[in-house]
């Protein structure tokens, strides 16, 4: 009976040994239709992708999401995916000061019979709705857990037609030591040069105060003048002319009456050649660490509008609803994982800082002789980068 006994038990720890490592991994993945959720238990943060446009919809950290959130559902974000969560901007990254760019000397004209670009001032590139990213990957192990998708651009006439380069982006999005690295990917398929002036257009926020509570530190030294369509004009000034002093440590109360949609470059960099800026409040703390072929970044934080009253005033029209939008994907129901899934107030305001592999405007300044950076990628080579996004204080 005894040997029976130990038989059973033993084939009792055996069953039960996956359910027991499974238990103690710290990350894990976990796919839900057209959702891939990257988890870090131990420092209890979630990221959401949406993969069909491979945008970090949410990045949740014990509870509270760092991404500004003024959707209301996963239904809404395939909707109107937009500039929703960590979107990439690409072919080109914020404002072209014409509706056209310049390449390796050559002129290209947009077609704007064509939905992709829009003018006078063509601006985020056009594949932020982009649905046809394909997951290559979406695994975990002992140090991080993440999830790889690919767009084939060249494989669309459209996209084609407006940025003929043809080219891969693959983008990874990795969890690991309570923190996120966007790495992207671009593997360059023509015969030619291709420029490289792509970016991202994150909205953070913090859950423990509200803007005009918040500092912000911003590691450049040289800010760019802006002409007023938001294109700098090729002329600088030091980032402590634009801030009123120190660039360190700015109050955002000090822009209480106006937007921040600033240029920064010459970026103060580490023995790795990596650069940050940060956003602080009452406890919580963000930094984003751009790689070395991140040039710019850019800074973007509207006037925080009061909170609004709790009972409109007679005759106040009712705000227009949004037209109907084609979803980039079907998916099941996901709840979001904040513990308070309310779209932000208003009040709270936000921060966007833009990592950019170069200014506003990068490929036509360049032919201008106004910006020396401009970065490419030979015939059948690859450019990639990294940025991150690291949480404290939660």
């Amino acid at each position: 009976m005894r040997r029976i006994g130990r038989i059973l038990a033993v084939a009792m720890v055996m069953l039960l040994a996956p359910s027991l490592v499974a238990a103690k991994a710290r990350y894990a993945v976990k796919t839900i239709g057209d959702v891939v959720q990257l988890r870090d238990n131990k420092a209890d943060v979630i990221v959401s992708v949406l993969t069909p446009v491979s945008n970090a919809y949410e990045m949740v950290v014990k509870g509270e999401n760092v991404i500004r959130m003024p959707i209301k559902s996963v239904d809404d974000m395939r909707a109107r995916p937009g500039l929703n969560g960590i979107p990439l901007l690409a072919p080109f990254a914020n404002r072209l000061d014409q509706t056209a760019f310049f390449a390796n000397g050559r002129k290209y004209n947009f077609d704007l019979e064509q939905e992709t670009v829009r003018g006078p001032i063509p601006i985020h590139g056009y594949v932020t709705g982009a649905n046809a990213w394909k997951v290559v990957e979406a695994k975990a192990d002992a140090k991080s857990a993440w999830v790889t998708s690919r767009l084939e651009f060249y494989r669309n006439p459209l996209y084609m037609a407006q940025f003929p380069f043809a080219h891969t982006l693959t983008m990874t999005y990795r969890v690991s030591d309570g923190g996120l690295e966007v790495h992207t990917r671009i593997d360059n398929l023509s015969i030619e040069p291709m420029p490289v002036s792509i970016g991202f257009h994150p909205y953070f926020q913090l859950t423990d105060s509200n803007r005009k509570d918040w500092t912000i530190n911003v590691g450049a030294k040289t800010n760019w003048l802006l002409a007023p369509t938001k294109v700098p004009t090729g002329e600088t000034q030091s980032s402590d002319a634009f801030f009123g002093g120190d660039h360190h440590q700015v109050p955002l109360s000090r822009f209480a009456d106006r937007t921040l949609d600033d240029v920064f470059t010459d970026l103060e960099r580490d023995a790795n050649g990596r650069a940050s800026v940060s956003l602080s409040g009452a406890h919580q703390h963000l930094t984003v660490t751009v790689g070395p072929k991140f040039k710019a970044v850019l800074v973007y934080s509207t006037i925080a509008p009061p909170p609004p009253p709790a009972v409109p005033a007679p005759g106040t029209p009712p705000r227009p609803q949004a037209p109907a939008a084609v979803p980039v994907s079907v998916g099941p129901p996901i709840p979001l994982s904040a513990k308070n899934t309310a779209p932000a107030p208003p009040e709270r305001g936000f921060v966007a800082f833009e990592p950019m592999v170069g200014i506003t405007d990068a490929m036509n300044l360049a032919q201008k002789g106004l910006y020396k950076e401009l970065q490419s990628v030979p015939p059948g080579g690859v450019w990639e980068e990294s940025f991150w996004v690291r949480p404290t204080g939660y």
